[in-house]
């Protein structure tokens, strides 16, 4: 009896661990300074980052391994510092850190992830650029009217694709964890909830699954109920925000405006 017991738990354990999936991530950093530091991946539990694993940088190596219950956004850490966002799932996951390069592949969603970020990235540069391009036209004496005129409509431009990549980004992800991360990721921006153009685009194309992951559910609805306040359909209070975690550290900036340059 107590054998067949043994050998029925055996079996179940065998079973249970072969149902859990898991994550491989080896990171490599050209950044002296990161040698002897320690890393750590932490996950959003309980509406607060946890720690889920560590290890320190040795000769620019570093490495994570775990078994994982599902598939999950991450961020990587450097005490309590945030690096970047990492998404944990089965497979060799590739982490390259150097001075302005920062990349995780070798599965498919930290690919499309990062495909998506290097875009962002280049829009922010756009936008960048302009601001340099103002300076040197005020110093090479052109009137100030005519560079707003002209650079007003590129800082739209770039906007507009800044809006249409986040957008088309989150609406094809909507049922895997890059939809809500990315919108918790851009929503971060905002002191409180707030309904924009933009999310409600994305909220009336949503699927079911996005609609009630945990963060988009309760900051969607929070942000109803502040705009019915300061519509005056509510009594007026102090705008609230949802109970879950708005982490900064994931945060996707939106590529901001040029100052003092008027819409055209």
């Amino acid at each position: 009896m107590n054998r067949f017991t043994y050998t029925i738990a055996s079996v179940l354990t065998v079973l249970l661990t072969s149902c859990a999936s898991s994550y491989n991530v080896r990171g490599t950093s050209s950044i002296s300074a990161l040698d002897g530091s320690k890393l750590y991946l932490k996950t959003i539990k309980n509406n607060e980052f946890r720690n889920i694993d560590s290890c320190e940088v040795v000769h620019g190596e570093f490495h994570f391994a775990g078994l994982l219950d599902s598939v999950c956004m991450a961020s990587l850490f450097m005490d309590d510092e945030s690096i970047m966002p990492i998404v944990l799932e089965e497979g060799d996951i590739v982490i390259r850190i150097e001075n302005g390069v920062q990349n995780v592949s070798g599965t498919p969603l930290n690919d499309s992830l990062y495909v998506f970020m290097d875009k962002h990235n280049q829009l922010s540069n756009r936008m960048s650029e302009l601001s340099h391009r103002q300076s040197q036209m005020l110093l090479d004496g052109i009137d100030e009217d005519q560079i707003n005129r002209e650079l007003s409509l590129e800082a739209n431009q770039i906007a507009t694709e800044e809006d249409q990549l986040v957008t088309k980004f989150i609406c094809d992800n909507f049922d895997n964890v890059l939809g809500p991360g990315v919108f918790m990721m851009i929503t971060s921006q905002y002191r409180y909830p707030v309904l924009t153009p933009q999310i409600e685009d994305i909220m009336s194309k949503a699927t079911d699954r996005f609609k009630n992951d945990t963060y988009v559910r309760e900051y969607y609805q929070t942000a109803q109920e502040n705009e019915a306040r300061m519509n005056g359909t509510k009594d007026m209070e102090e705008p609230t925000v949802p109970q879950a975690a708005q982490p900064d550290s994931l945060a996707v900036q939106p590529v901001a405006p040029l100052t003092n340059l008027p819409k055209p």
